[in-house]
């Protein structure tokens, strides 16, 4: 499945946070840039990894005006936990049925010890305060995620 086009508008979405709040890219169109960083599953190593890794650049983030949420397939009640756990200090998004990562293309094929299953594919998306898609991050590691990010928005202005 493809990613939007950069240019293009990105898809629309609304979907409920850990506390079961409804949250629409529309809400921040014209007032501010959104990454969406879409990770396969809450508390496992290499999401709690890219999880923290954005908590600890929260300061570097807001001082760019961006808004940030992590989206996974996982249910709106394992997600206060992750927070918990965690000391994160940004929402998360519950995409159960996949719909939206199907819209943004990161909905596939993954191969994991030899067996092959439909998954989340690990992708962040730059999106402008005018609601088109600035940047497709689908090539970076956990660890440096926060990094590779703070770089593409310095790059794109933000």
């Amino acid at each position: 499945m493809a990613h939007p086009k950069i240019g293009n508008m990105a898809p629309a979405f609304s979907l409920p946070d850990q506390d079961g709040n409804k949250v629409s890219l529309k809400d921040f169109k014209g007032k501010q840039p959104v990454v969406l960083f879409f990770y396969p599953k809450a508390m496992t190593p290499g999401c709690t990894v890219q999880a923290c890794g954005i908590r600890d650049s929260r300061k570097a983030l807001d001082k760019r005006g961006v808004a940030v949420f992590g989206i996974s397939p996982d249910p709106v009640a394992r997600l206060p936990k992750f927070i918990e756990k965690q000391g994160l200090n940004f929402s998360l998004l519950s995409d159960e049925d996949h719909a939206v990562a199907e819209k943004y293309g990161c909905w596939g094929l993954k191969k994991f010890m030899g067996k092959e299953f439909m998954g989340l594919i690990r992708t962040t998306f730059i999106i402008g305060q005018d609601g088109r898609l600035l940047k497709v991050m689908d090539k970076f590691k956990t660890k440096t995620h926060h990094e590779d990010l703070l770089a593409e928005l310095d790059q794109l202005g933000l």
